[in-house]
């Protein structure tokens, strides 16, 4: 394990449901990390609508999410073959892959030790397809301890982004969570909502689409105070961190019972779903580290023009212009990469026996060595 430099696959796929996000990394000894190739890869319909049915319950559900899990380890091996190949470089050289797998449910809150999260894949098979040792089922190990597994991001984002200055970051996937990274105290983080969740969630059920490119939809309308409000009086968002969230929470009938009775315009719903995941980061950020100087953003929403636009006009109202807005991209990396990376690095804190959980950001009971191995 003590070579000078290791190289690591880390793959991801998130809430947004969208596909296959897979880096090549090389991790030095210290845990830094080099960026050495990328694929993504989008999800066969057949498997997305499989992910996407197990999101609530159905039946014969443990049948069906072993077929996905046997389906998305078969993608996933696929995308490393491909990213091998654009490499030029063959199984024996990787040291291990991460897989997060595709979260189905997430119950982080229940009591007596009977909190869980699952996150569906067949790692044996994904090891057996791909020759190289799987890393996965990274959270689990924190519920245990008491935490909520998640996120998980924060120990790396300290890793990547901490400086000395007042750093926040908002990675907004599926769900948005912070990582506050000051540069004279302890690093923290949290989920502070849905992040492009929701909204592709509405656009796919009225326009069919997979998402709101560049937030276009949401531009054409307007947000609705009286549904603002109403999301914005779930008790999720007034819940002291430690917290995680997830389509467990925030769903199509969540919306629905949001919305009511109102008519409501389709496109001004949108644009409300947009303005409810910028003021939810920006009120957190502005209640739990008001002194940050620089909030680098990442994750798809970073993407979504519309959502940055109105990240940096609120934020001038909440931090009186003193808060620089920045995308991942301004530090070279692309904000769709980061939590391949992320997953990169935490196969290797497992390959290395180093803790790799936060106890401040989780609530676990102490720092743990996180993920299970799958040799090859």
């Amino acid at each position: 394990m003590n070579k000078p430099h290791s190289l690591y696959i880390g793959l991801m796929s998130g809430t947004s449901l969208d596909g296959i996000d897979a880096v090549l990394t090389k991790l030095d000894p210290n845990g830094g990390t080099t960026l050495l190739g990328s694929i993504s890869s989008p999800f066969a319909p057949e498997l997305r609508t499989a992910l996407l049915d197990l999101q609530t319950p159905g039946h014969n559900e443990i049948h069906l999410e072993n077929q996905a899990a046997n389906m998305l380890a078969i993608a996933y091996a696929e995308t490393v073959q491909q990213l091998l190949t654009q490499s030029k470089l063959k199984p024996s050289d990787i040291c291990a892959i991460g897989a997060h797998g595709q979260t189905i449910r997430h119950q982080a809150e229940l009591p007596n030790q009977l909190a869980y999260t699952h996150q569906t894949l067949n790692p044996a098979l994904l090891a057996e397809l791909t020759d190289i040792d799987v890393i996965a089922d990274f959270r689990s190990r924190d519920l245990a301890a008491g935490g909520h597994g998640a996120p998980l991001v924060p120990a790396f984002h300290a890793q990547l982004f901490g400086c000395n200055k007042n750093i926040a970051v908002l990675n907004v996937g599926g769900i948005a969570n912070l990582t506050l990274l000051p540069n004279d105290g302890e690093v923290r983080g949290f989920d502070c909502g849905p992040g492009n969740m929701l909204m592709d969630a509405w656009i796919a059920e009225q326009q069919g689409h997979a998402f709101d490119e560049d937030g276009k939809w949401a531009s054409q309308g307007q947000v609705d105070k009286g549904l603002l409000t109403r999301m914005l009086a779930d008790p999720f968002f007034s819940k002291a961190p430690p917290k995680s969230t997830g389509r467990d929470d925030f769903h199509l009938n969540w919306l629905q019972q949001q919305v009511g009775s109102d008519n409501i315009h389709a496109e001004d719903i949108q644009a409300s779903l947009l303005h409810l995941t910028v003021h939810c980061a920006l009120q957190a950020l502005e209640r739990h580290a008001p002194q940050t100087q620089t909030l680098i953003v990442c994750g798809g929403g970073a993407c979504n023009g519309a959502l940055m636009r109105e990240l940096k006009a609120e934020s001038h109202t909440l931090f009186n212009n003193t808060l620089e807005i920045v995308t991942s991209e301004a530090l070279g990396i692309d904000p769709q990469l980061v939590e391949a990376l992320a997953f990169a690095w935490l196969a290797w804190a497992h390959q290395e026996k180093r803790p790799a959980n936060l106890p401040a950001v989780t609530g676990a009971k102490g720092l743990r060595i996180l993920g299970a191995c799958y040799p090859a």
